[in-house]
């Protein structure tokens, strides 16, 4: 059984959950779609694809389907420490997508791409994040027309290395990624006895900025006035459709070093959810 999705959410199911805060369902804002991860399996192909094999940041892992999975209403991303034969191995390669015979590391990034992206609106989700040594989870977006930078990105959930941050990037002058970020010290919010507890991360888009919250703390606001690509197309990524990814990576570029830390590691999702104003 795939996980469940919600195009809206009954009664019965949001007594299933936690309760909404009233910040959630107000100021016009009405629910247009939710992944409550309810049921045992795999996430629901009808809302969900794979990132499959190495991705980005000369990350250690091996994204695999398997290391993603519903129970007892919540989804899995799993990273183990197990070796993973590269398919597309090369001796010699200056790739290094290719130039490591195997990964050390297995887990898990879904996305809605080419399924549901959206145009603003107020995005929840309440997770709970793995803060140990090498953990690098992600609740993130990408805009569906473009090559990155230019597509945009937004990080509405992002930790490592005892990090957690909130960013948005766009293609700068220099035809690079330039970014507005924010970080918080994990340990300023409670360091492990934080992360052991769930936790509802936030971005209210609209037309004029862009904010991102934790536990309603806000973390990140920016104007999209200053996220126009300097590429000079004058487009603003962020007035397009996103699409959103889910990924629990290892290592890499910025992710820290796992050697020390135990595994399987985590990334728990209760939900998801997108609302939209009606005004």
């Amino acid at each position: 059984m795939a996980c469940t999705f919600f195009a809206g959410l009954s009664a019965v199911a949001q007594q299933q959950k936690q309760p909404m805060p009233p910040a959630l369902t107000s100021n016009g804002f009405k629910l247009v779609w939710a992944e409550e991860f309810n049921g045992n399996g795999a996430p629901d192909p009808a809302n969900w694809t794979y990132e499959l094999g190495f991705e980005r940041n000369e990350e250690f892992q091996w994204y695999q389907r398997e290391n993603a999975r519903c129970e007892n209403g919540k989804l899995i991303l799993e990273a183990k420490r197990e070796k993973k034969t590269n398919p597309n191995f090369k001796e010699g390669s200056n790739d290094w997508k290719k130039n490591r015979k195997e990964a050390d590391y297995t887990s898990a990034s879904i996305k809605t791409q080419g399924l549901h992206s959206w145009l603003y609106g107020r995005f929840v989700m309440r997770g709970k994040i793995d803060i140990r040594d090498g953990i690098w989870p992600a609740w993130w977006t990408l805009g569906i027309k473009g090559s990155w930078p230019a597509t945009g990105e937004i990080d509405m959930m992002e930790y490592y290395r005892k990090k957690l941050l909130a960013n948005i990037a766009f293609m700068g002058a220099d035809r690079k990624d330039a970014w507005f970020s924010t970080e918080k010290n994990i340990d300023s919010l409670g360091g492990q006895a934080w992360a052991d507890q769930f936790h509802i991360w936030r971005m209210d888009w609209d037309e004029n900025s862009i904010a991102l919250y934790v536990d309603n703390q806000l973390l990140n606001k920016v104007p999209l006035d200053k996220l126009v690509n300097q590429n000079g197309t004058n487009i603003n990524p962020f007035k397009q459709p996103h699409y959103m990814l889910l990924d629990l990576a290892i290592g890499g570029k910025q992710g820290g070093d796992p050697s020390k830390t135990s595994f399987p590691a985590r990334f728990e999702v209760d939900y998801v959810r997108v609302y939209q104003n009606n005004n």
